[in-house]
């Protein structure tokens, strides 16, 4: 029962201390790709901590769950987690709960995908009010570009069976050739890289646990950062000055770069990120960014698996 207790303490040690080591560095901005893979790995971490614990105290709970946790384990193994120290009431207890912590997640983001479904049936369903099937046409043979009249700059990708960037026709006045190519490839970005189902989990666990502070910055962070990323897609293939012209295209309108817009800060910093174009970090820094990402989870199993190859070991 003592490993299930360092777990839980290694998870809030984690959860608590990570978003603000994180928020220190200045290298995310960067790196977008790589700080979305740290920060994943600090999340599957505090996320382990919690599963592993939840095993062990259900172990040492009930005699039928440790049977199949231990079930190929020699008895000095068993006897190595001490998991009788506790007696069966409190492990009981702390199993419970974190079984009903996994429930919860598991309808938050069971939610989180039905809501985000329901939202793109009813823009498809505007999409056909707006933009119909003409006779002779067929439903699915529908070009991946659909244009709208539309009095405001606007562009956005429809995902689905069959994805399409729609774009109003006061984005294709504003918007040159090169402009319009920069948003299709941010587009794409998002779609090849199914940034759609890290928002969906983010946005889960932080309206699942919104006291917990590493979920709250997990979710703000992959919104912001997935976003960064398709830029940076985008101004491979179009370059970062066409990319900047086509966000203040569709955004100057809205009062984003007005002081009093906070809501959408994130799109000046942008584009003041695609002009200024920092320096990539090095080859040798990245893959040592990656090991280190990839060491996180690890804790958490090597802190469970220690006593068990300790005692095999002696």
């Amino acid at each position: 029962m003592m490993v299930a207790l360092a777990l839980l303490v290694l998870g809030a040690l984690v959860a608590a201390t990570a978003p603000r080591v994180l928020a220190r560095v200045s290298w995310p901005d960067r790196e977008p790709v790589l700080a979305l893979w740290v920060w994943q790995c600090v999340v599957v971490a505090v996320l382990l901590c919690c599963v592993l614990a939840m095993a062990l105290s259900a172990a040492a709970a009930w005699q039928a769950v440790r049977g199949h946790v231990f079930a190929p384990a020699p008895s000095r193994v068993v006897e190595a987690y001490g998991l009788s120290a506790f007696g069966e009431s409190w492990p009981a207890v702390v199993a419970v709960l974190l079984a009903c912590g996994g429930v919860w997640s598991a309808a938050m983001l069971t939610r989180e995908i039905r809501d985000a479904r329901a939202r793109r049936r009813r823009r498809r369903s505007e999409l056909l009010a707006r933009a119909p099937v003409l006779p002779g046409e067929e439903a699915g043979s529908r070009e991946r570009l659909v244009v709208l009249e539309g009095d405001r700059p606007d562009a956005w990708w429809l995902p689905g069976s069959t994805p399409r960037l729609v774009v109003t026709t006061a984005a294709l006045r504003r918007l040159g050739g090169r402009e319009l190519d920069a948003i299709l490839a941010h587009e794409q970005g998002h779609l090849r890289a199914r940034h759609d189902w890290l928002l969906h989990c983010s946005s889960a666990l932080a309206t699942g646990f919104p006291q917990v502070p590493v979920f709250r910055a997990f979710r703000d962070q992959v919104h912001r950062l997935v976003e960064l990323a398709a830029d940076d897609v985008a101004s491979r293939r179009c370059g970062r000055l066409a990319v900047a012209l086509a966000l203040v295209g569709l955004n100057e309108e809205r009062g984003v770069f007005t002081s009093y817009a906070p809501h959408r800060a994130q799109v000046p910093q942008r584009v003041d990120r695609l002009l200024t174009a920092p320096p990539r970090l090095s080859v040798l820094r990245r893959l040592r960014l990656t090991a280190l990402a990839v060491l996180v989870p690890l804790v958490p199993l090597a802190v469970t698996f220690g006593p068990g190859l300790r005692a095999l070991g002696g």
